[in-house]
């Protein structure tokens, strides 16, 4: 005589509808969303798994990141801090010349050189770019520092600047303006330009005497333990920094109006400062970019890891670099977000995808971190529900979790760590990341927010290089 056990739980693998019928006979069933690997990945995937680096390199990898803690040490000029020059430009994303540039990076552009005075109308700038003899572009990320949307920097802007004080190790980002017609949205209009030289005669000179004067008296401010914080009180560091901003502007006040007089600023200086900032929900973005940034280059050069450290766009293309390819650009086109318009606009109106910003979903918030702030639906589009599966979907792709930065809805777990592009390229799953969109059109400004992925076919250009490069390895070890 036979006996049967009862089946408490069922793993499903791919289709539902055996899943289906299992749930119905009231058995507990996990649902696997396998797929195949991404179309002619199969054998790259083999030689990387086979890398004998590969695992303990991204052990250390991830423990590099996890090992920063970024720090707000100064606000300087770009010209101070990164050594810019008249007519020397950055912008986000990978390389681009200006016959490639989309219209938001060309609006900021002509809008940066009517700013630094190098043209009178912003109009006459396209010439000075289109014959590249007086000016220069060059990626943020080349000159450590991050750029939100179309991240134009000029030598006049100001600058924060983040350390690591156990390596001295700094990062940059420029001031943020805001939202809709603005500059790094590729607006440039006659209050744009004003808003950047208040920006540059009273904000920068403003927050630096309140930066320095808290580093130098209880020590510079921790901008890893906000954002700690931030995530536990419904912000996603990228499209929601509401709590950032205020806890920023709770440790700087009390310095800015104290430090104001030594800088020959006065009390009402003093309160547009304070009333920008507080009005400004997004001021804290450009804390948070360069805090991912000087965590993430930590990384940088681990021979054998296949991590993420840099997902930036430039309006026309969106590239990745990973640990184990030194500063090597693996790109595709920009996509267009899919999300919820400003006004009368609509998708017809939208640039692809623009910005530096892409570097918190890099280091596991924005996109990542939807779970711990719902309310982010309600400015990119999608529910809820969305939310909560996105960070769960995005722990498939990840290497390992942040003990610092914990989801509270999820029982605490910590956020998705490290993108792992052998993992993006075996599940077909791509990085999620919440946008804002620029107009198409140079001078427009913003149009909308949504959702994005990068383009599908730079995860397996990164894997081709890494598989190149574990085939070397191989080869010499066999050679010997």
């Amino acid at each position: 005589m036979s006996t049967t056990t009862p089946v408490s739980s069922v793993v499903n693998v791919g289709a539902d509808l055996l899943a289906d019928a299992v749930a119905n006979q009231a058995v507990d069933v996990a649902r696997v969303d396998w797929r195949p690997p991404l179309s002619g990945t199969e054998a790259d995937l083999a030689a990387v798994a086979a890398d004998p680096l590969r695992r303990d390199a991204n052990a250390r990898a991830v423990a590099a990141y996890h090992g920063v803690t970024a720090r707000l040490v100064d606000v300087v000029p770009a010209s101070e801090a990164l050594g810019l020059e008249p007519g020397q430009f950055l912008h986000a994303g990978p390389p681009i010349t200006w016959d490639r540039a989309s219209g938001p990076l060309r609006g900021a552009l002509l809008g940066g050189a009517a700013f630094e005075g190098l043209v009178e109308d912003p109009e006459d700038a396209a010439a000075l770019f289109e014959s590249g003899s007086s000016v220069s572009l060059e990626p943020c990320h080349h000159r450590d520092t991050v750029g939100p949307m179309a991240g134009v920097v000029t030598p006049s802007m100001w600058m924060f600047v983040l350390e690591d004080l156990e390596t001295g190790r700094r990062t940059h980002c420029s001031l943020n303006e805001g939202l809709g017609k603005v500059l790094r949205y590729g607006a440039y209009s006659p209050d744009v330009l004003e808003r950047l030289r208040w920006m540059r005669d009273v904000l920068g000179p403003l927050l630096q005497g309140s930066v320095r004067a808290v580093r130098d008296s209880a020590g510079p401010v921790d901008v890893t333990g906000i954002l700690t914080q931030m995530l536990q009180m419904g912000d996603e560091a990228h499209n929601r920094n509401r709590a950032g901003t205020l806890m920023m502007l709770r440790d700087l006040a009390p310095a800015m109006v104290l430090e104001s007089e030594r800088g020959g600023l006065s009390p009402n200086d003093v309160a547009e400062g304070l009333r920008f900032i507080g009005g400004n929900d997004h001021f804290f973005l450009n804390l948070a970019m360069p805090a991912c940034k000087l965590a993430l280059d930590a990384a940088r050069g681990i021979e054998g890891s296949t991590m993420v450290v840099a997902m930036a766009r430039n309006g026309t293309d969106f590239g990745i670099q990973t640990a184990g390819t030194g500063d090597e650009w693996f790109t595709g086109p920009a996509q267009l977000a899919d999300g919820l318009f400003l006004g009368d606009y609509g998708p017809d109106d939208a640039n692809p995808d623009i910005g530096d910003s892409a570097i918190t979903e890099t280091a596991g918030i924005g996109g990542f971190a939807m779970a711990t702030a719902p309310a982010i639906v309600r400015l990119v589009g999608g529910t809820v529900p969305d939310a909560l599966a996105t960070t769960r979907r995005m722990h498939e792709i990840a290497l390992a979790e942040n003990p610092r930065w914990s989801v509270p809805v999820l029982d605490f777990q910590g956020t998705p760590t490290g993108i792992d592009v052998t993992r993006v390229c075996r599940t077909g799953i791509l990085p999620q990341i919440n946008t804002g969109m620029a107009g198409k059109v140079a001078g427009v400004g913003q149009v909308g927010a949504g959702l994005v992925t990068p383009p599908e076919e730079i995860f397996p250009k990164a894997l081709a290089r890494l598989a190149e490069l574990a085939r070397e390895r191989a080869a010499v070890v066999a050679a010997h």
